[in-house]
Formats: C-alpha cells, structure tokens, sequence
C-alpha cells in the first residue's frame, strides 16, 4: 500500500508538472522578492507592490487585522511608511519556499528593517499564484 501511495504521488507529480517547474518558480519567486527589496531600499513603494496581486481580492493581514484589496494594501503602505526614517532598509530572509500545485506556492521568511527611528522586523507567510505567467503575492500575512 505504502509503495502504491508513494508510486501514486510520484505520478501525479510528473504529470502535473509540477517537479519540472519547482527551479524555474523558485528562482521566479526569488527574484521578485529581491526586486521588492530593491524597491523599498529606493524609497519606491509602488514598485514595491508590483508584486502583489493588482485586485481587489488581494488579502494582507498585519498588526491591525485584515485589509482586502490592492489598492487599500498600497494605502496602508503609504501611511504606515511615510517617510526615509520610517522605511529604512528592508531585507528578507525565505526559510520555506512550498509549492501547493502547478501555479501557487507559499513562503515564509523573515523580515527586518534597519532604521534611525528603530529597527523593527518580524514573519510573514505568503501565498503566491502564477498570472499570466508572472508570480504575485495573492495573499500576505505579516507580524
């Protein structure tokens, strides 16, 4: 039984295709993650969020609970983060790269941000979907 499972698992990964782009989408999802780096490090907020999902469907939770929709996500960057001293350097650490299927994946890791007002950092968990053949982040649950 166990074999059956295991051959079972085997198979329906080949065929799904999902072993064949495990490198191709981790390298995808690491490099939007170091270009969203990039962008916060810039002061550049709106290319931050290119990353993110541009719909209303989107999904962040923070400190303050959930909030739904690009638009509000990218508001509530913009008023938390308002300043240099407030954004300060941004740098992520993935400890899991997970792939639920052929198109999403999830990713913890860590985040901190070196600042002159006070260095802050925490976890997040993401979970990301192939569209159009780009990642983006549909949903964000950061602490």
């Amino acid at each position: 039984m166990k074999k059956l499972l295991c051959f079972s698992l085997y198979f329906f990964l080949q065929s799904s295709g999902v072993w064949a782009q495990m490198p191709k989408a981790e390298k995808a999802i690491r490099q939007l993650m170091a270009m969203q780096e990039d962008a916060w490090n810039r002061g550049d907020i709106a290319a931050f969020m290119e990353g993110y999902w541009k719909n209303d469907s989107l999904s962040f939770t923070g400190a303050a609970g959930p909030v739904y929709g690009w638009q509000k996500t990218y508001d509530g960057y913009l008023k938390r983060y308002d300043s240099p001293a407030k954004m300060g350097k941004l740098s992520f650490t993935l400890l899991q790269l997970k792939p639920l299927g052929k198109n999403y994946y999830t990713v913890v890791g860590k985040w901190h941000l070196e600042r002159t007002v006070g260095n802050v950092g925490g976890h997040f968990t993401l979970i990301l979907q192939r569209i159009g053949g780009e990642w983006r982040i549909i949903a964000d649950h950061t602490s």
